[in-house]
């Protein structure tokens, strides 16, 4: 599985850097993330709640990261392990400032077995995918709120981060598996369908409650 991609921040390079070197904030903005832990500056340790399709369950992992050049570039392994199955891998990111903002360019693959890899690998690079977008926007989010506080004396109500709800994440991923899967020429037919399906679904249920209420 590869997974290779760039994102950009409307931050310095030093506060990206910082804040994916901090494990408080990547268990906040990570998907799924229940707990990680600094062991050194170098080594992590963690809990993360993973759903791949129909398959969820939790593992027990940890982050090496190496070849650290701040605030430019880093290599990361990760090692995951659970009842589902295992995750294997390692990357490169490299981080450049450009006109003030940060581009984050990262590339690397990864491994899975066990029944997480049952589902196909087609749906576990997406979700791994979805996974990672997620993360880079959350990140974003929360620099955006530390860096632009309302000035003093304003009225308006400071920009407050949230991290993504599990219902959030699970429709993000939603999202992306459906526009891997269902191509552009064949969504209007998708949606006309699900919207039918979601119809006759509420139809039934207030059948359902209706006739209840008459016995």
């Amino acid at each position: 599985m590869e997974l290779n991609g760039s994102y950009t921040f409307n931050a310095p390079r030093e506060v990206i850097w910082q804040a994916l070197m901090d494990p408080e904030v990547l268990a906040n903005i990570l998907p799924g993330v229940e707990r990680l832990e600094k062991v050194s500056d170098t080594e992590f340790t963690g809990v993360m709640d993973v759903r791949v399709g129909p398959v969820q369950g939790k593992f027990n992992g940890k982050v090496v990261l190496s070849d650290l050049q701040e605030p430019e570039k880093f290599h990361m392994d990760v090692d995951g392990r659970g009842a589902q199955g295992f995750l294997r891998g390692g990357g490169d990111a490299i981080l450049e400032e450009v006109d003030g903002k940060t581009v984050l360019t990262y590339s690397g693959s990864a491994q899975v077995g066990g029944r997480i890899a049952s589902v196909g690998q087609r749906l576990v690079e997406t979700t791994a995918k979805s996974i990672v977008r997620q993360g880079l926007e959350s990140l974003d989010r929360l620099t955006q709120a530390q860096l632009h506080p309302p000035a003093e004396g304003e009225e308006a109500v400071a920009v407050e981060y949230a991290p993504p709800s599990e219902m959030e994440v699970a429709l993000g991923v939603a999202r992306d598996v459906f526009d891997e899967y269902i191509p552009p020429e064949k969504r209007p037919l998708a949606f006309a369908i699900g919207g039918a399906l979601l119809a006759f679904l509420i139809a039934l249920a207030m059948a359902l409650l209706l006739s209840g209420n008459e016995d």
